[in-house]
């Protein structure tokens, strides 16, 4: 079943090139963010910057072709996306910093958004994934 589900991820439509580059945009929405948007919970402010700073580390690390060092499969990197979605969704609530406006709906939506970035995008490492990419 958990294979299906890896397989299932390969065939988006968006390029796993694409996905990088968004990563590391939205890492660095993150960064700049509270200071841009005048956060005012210390906790917003300092999940937003930790959590750009581990998006663009994470980014790097991957086995994408915008990945610097390519330590992180295709397939883990898919993984941890979903799973940090669904955390970037909850932190508001768990950090407790809903009654701020800007950095829970900031949170919210890049967390669906990359949700559904993550469904969407072609990984590498399936062959009619790496075909699709390599003609598109």
């Amino acid at each position: 079943m958990a294979a299906n589900a890896v397989d299932m991820l390969h065939q988006g439509p968006i390029p796993a090139f694409v996905h990088g580059v968004i990563e590391y945009a939205a890492g660095a929405l993150l960064i700049v963010a509270p200071f841009v948007l005048a956060f005012e919970d210390s906790s917003a402010t300092a999940a937003s910057v930790v959590a750009g700073f581990v998006l663009l580390a994470f980014t790097a690390t991957s086995q994408l072709p915008t990945g610097l060092v390519r330590g992180i499969s295709a397939g883990v990197h898919a993984t941890i996306d979903l799973v940090a979605a669904v955390l970037l969704v909850a932190l508001p609530f768990i950090l407790g910093f809903t009654e701020e406006g800007a950095p829970t709906a900031m949170f919210i939506a890049l967390g669906v958004a990359h949700l559904l970035i993550t469904i969407a995008t072609r990984f590498p490492g399936r062959a009619g994934a790496d075909d699709r990419t390599a003609a598109a």
